[in-house]
């Protein structure tokens, strides 16, 4: 079981928790094996919108496949907000050095700061407060205006609602872009929003597009991308020819349906390569038959 732990802050936005939290509530729905844990210095965390959140002050040891997300706080500022120990910030700081993934909604990303995370990376926050987390880590790159920043294991999202959008994007590389796209549909959730397209996962980056039947052919590539799947099979799937399905599929994502399946599988093989496996591992993982491809394909992205 992966446990997705939420490190609350005091004035804590409920959408920035609620968000994320409500992703991998669903996907517990839906069989994945998640557990959530709601982590502060004091039991009771005050919002900023007014409703008081019990959370636990006893903290589990995380393991390295588990997720720390910081959620942000009311922040006119970040100076002199959303303060946490030193201890706690070592907490954090530790999980990362082990082997975890930490992420932040909003200005949860000035903690990620606080404990050293930043350093050296790209990350992002909310709008109005990018060029204050400029000048706190001046050994950040923040990127601004995107809906987040994936740098190796430290995740930074825009405000508020990003926090669904980085939830999906975890989900899609974790268990593959059909479990986000099925998790987004049970949420109601309009699933595509795009941002710079190296933050975004490919099944939402080539997803901006209103053809019913690309999408068809996509839902399809993001079940079995990991399989072969010739064309002439795609474009009996969609009920269309290989010709017609080659333009169409072209002209809504920039993409042939290979150059697609390739993205999808690119992307998760960076994720196992990111938690430990070895090149030639993931490349048999996400179905090709031979790792120098895997290795061609990281060398042109």
């Amino acid at each position: 079981m992966t446990t997705v732990g939420f490190l609350l802050v005091p004035d804590l936005h409920l959408l920035d928790l609620a968000g994320p939290a409500q992703v991998f509530s669903t996907a517990r729905d839906l069989g994945y094996d998640y557990a959530l844990a709601y982590l502060s210095e004091h039991a009771e965390v005050p919002t900023a919108q007014g409703l008081p959140v019990h959370a636990e002050t006893i903290w589990p040891a995380l393991r390295p496949d588990d997720l720390l997300i910081v959620p942000g706080w009311r922040s006119p500022t970040l100076r002199g907000t959303g303060r946490l120990a030193a201890e706690t910030l070592d907490w954090v700081a530790d999980h990362h050095r082990a082997g975890g993934t930490v992420a932040s909604v909003c200005s949860g990303a000035d903690v990620l700061g606080r404990a050293g995370l930043l350093d050296g990376r790209r990350c992002t926050t909310h709008h109005g407060l990018q060029d204050e987390l400029a000048r706190r880590y001046k050994r950040a790159t923040v990127v601004r205006d995107v809906l987040y920043v994936v740098d190796g294991r430290v995740i930074t999202s825009a405000g508020i609602a990003s926090g669904v959008d980085l939830a999906l994007y975890l989900m899609a590389v974790r268990h593959g872009p059909a479990a986000a796209a099925r998790i987004a549909r049970e949420m109601v959730v309009y699933a595509r929003r795009n941002g710079d397209e190296q933050q975004t996962s490919a099944m939402l980056r080539h997803r901006g597009h209103l053809s019913d039947a690309v999408h068809k052919i996509q839902d399809l590539i993001d079940q079995r991308y990991a399989e072969r799947l010739p064309l002439a099979a795609l474009a009996g799937a969609g009920g269309i020819s290989e010709r017609t399905l080659t333009r169409q599929f072209s002209r809504a994502t920039g993409l042939t349906p290979l150059g697609y399946q390739q993205a999808l599988r690119l992307e998760r093989a960076e994720h196992l390569i990111g938690h430990g496996s070895t090149v030639h591992a993931a490349a048999r993982a996400v179905g090709f038959e031979d790792p120098r491809m895997l290795r061609r394909l990281r060398a042109r992205h």
